[in-house]
């Protein structure tokens, strides 16, 4: 009956109950979450995966001609590994660096004013040190910066490697850098803002047991065209239409005029060594071979085709047969040209 008062018991079974009922649809109205991603306004990646992997293929081919040359020049085992290829701004690069670091600036010319850095970490700089003043066992590792002298020889190496840079990124960009000085102290290092973008390639250093990296940092400002270009590899740099046309039509003109020989050739067959000894001029040779017997055509000292013989007017012609064939074994017969 409505005059009957309800217990504090249940009030509370009869909101639970309800509130439970309401809960039910609301779960399963829920939607299903998907995963985001972080995305970073103040530093977003200009990097993608295609560009990438061109720079990756373009500084392990700089970490193995650098490789290649300091093996002559340290008298012992240095290898060098491309670890990666990172966007930072120039601020996070500076303070990645050690204290005392080994850093060497250059200017890129016709950047207007760009700068990069070379750092030499601190072990691998001194291993250079050690070697290039003839040393010859695992370096001493001093705490301290390098001495004036000891900087003069390892600009020695930061020299080739400007050059090493210059002929990676000719294909893609023009580098054509210059150093302008050495910094022993991150924060003093002021060769751009600390919010500009850089790119810095980490690449490690093994030698005389030691690990070190070797870091480049180059300006994005400086490598605008390698990001902004749509087509990987290396750039069309023949010029205009005109000029492409014209350069194509002096090759195929250059490919034309070449001249080479061709020559046809019975198969190998064999014959007695008296009948051999028995040849005189003017002498007819009786060979086991049909009449129908293909001939091998050589184009240069390449055999190429099958053919048979025959005559176009008054003189002598082989008609070709058969496609290419295996080139000829390096101790082939020398050939001699078909005449009249």
């Amino acid at each position: 009956m409505a005059s009957e008062s309800l217990s504090q018991n249940e009030i509370d079974a009869l909101l639970g109950g309800a509130i439970s009922k309401a809960a039910k649809p609301a779960a399963q109205a829920r939607p299903v979450q998907t995963e985001t991603q972080v995305y970073d306004f103040r530093r977003p990646n200009r990097i993608s995966k295609e560009k990438l992997r061109s720079l990756e293929a373009i500084y392990e081919r700089f970490a193995k001609s650098l490789e290649s040359w300091l093996l002559g020049r340290v008298r012992g085992g240095v290898q060098l590994q491309l670890q990666s290829v990172e966007h930072f701004s120039f601020g996070e690069f500076t303070l990645s660096l050690p204290t005392p670091c080994a850093s060497y600036t250059f200017e890129v010319q016709q950047s207007g004013g760009q700068h990069g850095v070379i750092d030499f970490g601190h072990e691998f700089a001194f291993f250079l040190v050690d070697r290039l003043f003839g040393g010859g066992s695992t370096p001493a590792i001093p705490s301290r910066s390098l001495t004036p002298i000891e900087r003069m020889a390892v600009r020695m190496v930061a020299d080739k490697v400007i050059a090493v840079i210059h002929e990676v990124w000719q294909d893609y960009v023009e580098l054509d850098a210059t150093l302008v000085g050495f910094e022993s102290i991150p924060e003093i290092i002021r060769v751009a803002n600390r919010e500009d973008p850089v790119l810095v390639a980490n690449i490690e250093v093994t030698a005389a047991e030691t690990r070190s990296l070797l870091l480049i940092c180059l300006p994005f400002a400086v490598l605008e065209k390698f990001f902004a270009g749509g087509v990987e590899g290396r750039p069309d740099s023949s010029g205009t239409t005109e000029e492409r046309s014209a350069n194509r039509d002096l090759t195929e003109g250059s490919v034309r005029s070449v001249r080479t020989p061709i020559a046809a050739r019975l198969p190998a067959f064999q014959l007695p060594m008296r009948e051999l000894m028995s040849l005189a001029p003017g002498k007819v040779l009786t060979t086991p071979l049909l009449a129908s017997a293909p001939l091998e055509v050589f184009v240069g000292s390449q055999r190429r085709f099958l053919a048979t013989p025959g005559r176009l007017g008054g003189s002598l012609a082989v008609r070709l047969t058969d496609g290419l064939l295996d080139p000829p074994e390096p101790d082939a017969i020398p050939l001699t040209r078909l005449t009249n």
